[in-house]
């Protein structure tokens, strides 16, 4: 069996899957978290904030097609991509920290603390998850091991998303004591998300192998590199995707969390999870921390309906709502290879956004007291779009196939990179987007919000996030690469490579 049609092990699939759950122990803090940590607990402006984040990140994707065209050129016995994956893991574990810690500054100094910080982290997370999407294209050239890789990584993603949004808001109550000191809190609960990010990396450089090489004459220009992008259709099309779709991941995480924070109802919620045996009697300020599992993991919700202002109650229940699509997700995935298979990448995805804008849209009908429906809609939302993570990823190294079978070129790294721009581009316009928003609705953190706040905050979690996931289901339709031009283009490479691998 040749390089290029080798079937990957169990351990090479896990290990390399690991990659991005570590990754994502960032991804999906930055998501959820980091608006509502720079203005709740770091204590600084809402726009400040939206403005820190669209900085840091623009920055970020403007720093990734660099880390195409230096990943594309690296050689060492490790080969081009594994290499990053170790050389970025100490500096990423240590940056990760000092980012979500709060010193005790003037507020000129912490908004320059914040901003140095969230760039050198987001510089970190370039130069390490760039290289490791583009090490997915180049493991195996078999198009359905492919798609059978990116499932292991995106089940992978998703544990790693379970822990972030289950357990990171409980942890930070745990740690933050008796004293209610949540800037301490989020210091420790970030050093334990990186020692497990250190320990995930490690794992996926050790296990990977790269086996898909360019041509060994290749020598390509980097201007050469980009002359070719813009002639791929199937990239430009992706790359535009690419940016709405993070986009609107960035403003549904921001605006979700701030949904269940102030527009779901408080004693609805409480109701609900007391049904759920995650309710406990109030306890004195003095009072000795209670034992048991759940307990010290910090789900259980201190207080009771006659004081629910105090309580634990909306992070507790946006966790388990959270935690709820996450096992969704993960089931549905592990069928992905097989939809795929059947119906092709490009169809799958198409009926996943359409379904899922339908499905957001939803949310906008809810009442607040309505926590049901909203469980139950998260169950159809997280449902209708599980099969489309792993299939855009590997749609992603389909155009790579597509630019080397039209040019003759591989350019893996430029590719991811480029799509990698755009991912981040999204990120940060989504982000900020939402944060200046609720500047406009007139958000005031840690105090009852105005209808006309809770309405922007209603919009956000529904309306807006349907919209965007019907643009994407236009550019989807319209993206060339079918499932049998897939087979024909892997075919041919196959046979390609064949010729210079024995010549």
């Amino acid at each position: 069996m040749s390089d290029q049609n080798q079937k990957l092990s169990f351990i090479e699939k896990a290990g390399y899957a690991g990659g991005d759950a570590a990754a994502n122990f960032v991804f999906m803090t930055m998501v959820c978290f980091q608006a509502a940590f720079y203005t709740d607990v770091f204590g600084i402006k809402a726009s400040t904030a939206g403005t820190i984040i669209l900085v840091a990140r623009l920055w970020d994707a403007f720093f990734d097609p660099i880390m195409g065209i230096l990943a594309d050129r690296t050689q060492t016995r490790w080969g081009r991509f594994r290499p990053w994956v170790l050389w970025t893991s100490i500096p990423w574990a240590v940056i990760m920290v000092l980012a979500y810690t709060t010193p005790d500054f003037a507020q000129p100094a912490k908004i320059a603390y914040a901003f140095v910080t969230n760039i050198l982290l987001m510089t970190l997370y370039s130069a390490n998850n760039m290289p490791y999407s583009a090490l997915g294209g180049v493991m195996t050239g078999d198009v359905i091991e492919r798609a059978r890789l990116n499932s292991y990584r995106f089940i992978s993603v998703n544990i790693a998303q379970f822990l972030v949004v289950g357990l990171t808001l409980p942890l930070v109550f745990k740690f933050a004591g008796p004293n209610h000191d949540r800037q301490h809190g989020w210091q420790m609960t970030m050093g334990l998300w990186a020692v497990l990010c250190l320990i995930l990396f490690l794992i996926t450089f050790i296990v990977s192998k790269e086996r898909i090489h360019p041509k060994p004459e290749q020598k390509t220009p980097p201007k050469q590199d980009f002359a070719d992008l813009f002639k791929n259709n199937p990239w430009r099309v992706m790359f535009v995707l690419t940016l709405i779709h993070f986009s609107i991941l960035a403003l549904m995480g921001s605006a979700q969390y701030n949904y269940y924070h102030y527009y779901a109802d408080k004693a609805a919620f409480f109701d609900w999870l007391q049904k759920l045996h995650l309710t406990a009697p109030a306890l004195a300020p003095d009072a000795p921390a209670p034992g048991g599992l759940l307990e010290w993991l910090g789900y259980i919700v201190h207080g009771d309906r006659a004081n629910l202002a105090s309580s634990n109650v909306s992070d507790v229940g946006y966790s388990m709502m959270q935690m709820i699509g996450k096992v969704v997700t993960i089931i549905v995935i592990i069928g992905s290879p097989f939809l795929s298979k059947m119906f092709g990448k490009k169809a799958v995805a198409v009926g996943g956004f359409a379904l899922t804008a339908l499905g957001y849209a939803a949310f906008y009908v809810l009442r607040p007291t309505d926590i049901t429906g909203m469980a139950i809609l998260t169950v159809i939302t997280s449902f209708l779009y599980a099969p489309t993570i792993p299939l855009l990823w590997a749609m992603f190294a389909d155009v790579a196939d597509y630019s080397e079978w039209k040019n003759g070129r591989r350019a893996t790294g430029i590719i991811f990179a480029t799509i990698g721009f755009a991912l981040k581009a999204g990120l940060s316009l989504g982000s900020a987007a939402f944060l200046w928003l609720m500047a406009m609705y007139g958000y005031s953190p840690n105090a009852p919000q105005t209808p006309e706040t809770l309405q922007g905050i209603r919009m956000c979690s529904s309306v807006y996030l349907g919209i965007l996931f019907a643009v994407c289901t236009i550019l989807l339709m319209i993206y060339p690469i079918t499932k049998r031009l897939t087979i024909q283009i892997a075919d041919e490479l196959a046979e390609r490579r064949k010729k210079f691998a024995t010549g």
